[in-house]
């Protein structure tokens, strides 16, 4: 099961990688206005709040593989925490900005962390 947890966590890591990728360096070009749905327009103006996030995303990347390579207990704490942030995050999206954000971000997430939880 701790393979398992650790394939599943580092699948949320790429995924966060790939939000910043779009969000910080895509979002105004064609495959980061299909990831948001942004015209040309809305994408311009609103293309420094979407750095911001994706910088945010890039730290939950980064914090997920910290809890990856650190040795127990401290791997397993990071993981736990860093994928909270993920669920809680993917929650609030969902709630506020996009139904989507509860099965791209909260459901796998959770999925996750329950895989942590149980391989700890």
């Amino acid at each position: 099961m701790h393979l398992t947890a650790d394939i599943l966590v580092a699948l949320i890591a790429l995924l966060h990688a790939y939000i910043l990728v779009m969000e910080m360096f895509l979002w105004e070009k064609d495959a980061g206005r299909r990831f948001s749905g942004f015209d040309a327009r809305l994408a311009r103006e609103t293309a420094t709040m979407a750095a911001n996030q994706g910088l945010y995303n890039g730290f939950i990347a980064a914090g997920l593989v910290w809890g990856l390579i650190a040795d127990d207990p401290t791997g397993f704490r990071v993981q736990v925490f860093f994928l909270s942030c993920v669920v809680i995050a993917g929650l609030y999206g969902a709630a506020t900005a996009n139904r989507r954000i509860l099965f791209a971000q909260a459901l796998p997430g959770a999925l996750a962390l329950s895989a942590v939880l149980v391989a700890g």
